[in-house]
């Protein structure tokens, strides 16, 4: 039941209520039965309470965004002296839980239209995080500090995804929203985790190390791993690229990728590629690394041997997402336009390649040193 509060109704008093967990109404004492309603959600509107033949009937004035207290104070009045004759009761408007507006409207609209790719990380987000959380609350109901607080756990553990799973609800309620079934989106003001620059990647040093850690794996699943790792270095692929890689997409001297993150994509294979795939196992299987449990199925997406390979190589700040980073950058050390780097990995402008575009300390060292012998040889300085 909502809470007996009267006070005086003033545009500044209702724009300073504030949401609670339940729903409660604020009672006007210049208009007996007139209330405002604040939901969970936010969403504020005014009602009335009319006696309509010994019966209680509860009128709705409309959302307090669009109209002034003392406008529905002359409304409610002339409701009372003048009441419309009695309708048929309509049934309320149910607001649909999140679960129920996902696998209806919001997938009709928008879900259908996200490439195959994309599908699959939005479903698992969908899935595993906003549902368990959301799923069954109906939407108004959804406060903006639940979901402050959902967001703050998923954030230490894996700020990113994090950061994905608040842009995907964000839009979701949104499209709430334009339906009509809320009035604010309780995401709003929630502000997504910073991250880290792309400033991460591999020197032919740390790179030999990782090599002679993988080629130590023993086991099959170990190798399997170990290889999936040696090509996302070799080919700059994103690990999805590589994890779901099918032996229809190997052709010769290239991946023909048929549903990379910006579409179809050309990969070319350096012969260290090729021999990597080669030796890889035909079971049968429509996939290059197949699933140990079942081969009609690519293998996971985690992997999990690159945690232990990175300690043991001590480069334990290392991301697996690094590896394309490191051969992005070592493509362009090697003198690789960074527009010829931009067809490489796939991606829709040059300037997502800038990022990558950076030397390191150590091989900024390096190189003025290589110059400096260089240069010491012709003008005669190499034997001092």
């Amino acid at each position: 039941m909502p809470e007996n509060i009267r006070i005086r109704l003033t545009d500044a008093k209702i724009a300073r209520l504030r949401p609670r967990d339940r729903e409660y109404t604020v009672w006007d004492r210049a208009v007996p039965g007139l209330g405002v309603r604040v939901r969970p959600s936010g969403g504020r509107s005014y009602i009335l309470l009319l006696d309509r033949g010994g019966r209680p009937a509860r009128v709705a004035l409309g959302a307090v965004s669009t109209k002034k207290v003392d406008e529905v104070r002359r409304e409610c009045h002339a409701r009372k002296a003048d009441p419309e004759p009695e309708a048929p009761a309509l049934p309320a408007r149910s607001v649909p839980s999140l679960e129920e507006f996902v696998s209806g409207e919001w997938r009709k609209a928008h879900y259908e239209r996200y490439r195959t790719s994309t599908k699959r990380s939005i479903r698992s987000l969908i899935k595993s995080r906003i549902l368990p959380a959301f799923g069954a609350k109906p939407l108004d109901r959804i406060a903006p500090a639940q979901v402050r607080r959902w967001f703050d756990a998923f954030s230490r553990t894996a700020p990113g995804n994090a950061n994905c799973a608040l842009k995907l609800l964000r839009q979701i309620m949104n499209f709430a929203i334009a339906c009509g079934h809320i009035e604010k989106n309780p995401t709003r003001g929630i502000r997504s985790n910073r991250r880290t620059p792309l400033s991460r990647f591999l020197s032919r040093e740390e790179i030999d190390r990782l090599h002679r850690v993988l080629d130590g794996q023993m086991g099959k699943g170990a190798r399997q791993q170990a290889d999936i790792i040696r090509l996302l270095l070799l080919t700059g692929c994103r690990r999805s690229e590589i994890v779901r890689l099918r032996w229809a997409e190997v052709q010769g001297n290239m991946l023909m990728l048929a549903d990379s993150k910006t579409g179809p994509k050309r990969v070319p294979l350096n012969s260290q590629a090729r021999r990597v795939l080669e030796k890889q196992p035909r079971t049968g299987s429509p996939f290059v690394f197949p699933s140990p449990y079942d081969p009609s199925r690519p293998r996971g997406h985690d992997i999990a041997l690159w945690y232990r390979v990175r300690r043991e190589a001590g480069i334990e700040d290392c991301r697996l997402h690094d590896l394309r980073h490191t051969h992005a950058s070592h493509a362009v050390m090697n003198g690789v336009p960074v527009p010829v780097v931009s067809r490489l990995l796939g991606h829709s402008n040059v300037s997502m390649t800038l990022r990558y575009a950076h030397l390191g300390d150590r091989e900024i060292e390096a190189s003025a040193e290589r110059v400096g012998q260089a240069i010491a040889a012709v003008i005669g300085l190499e034997n001092d």
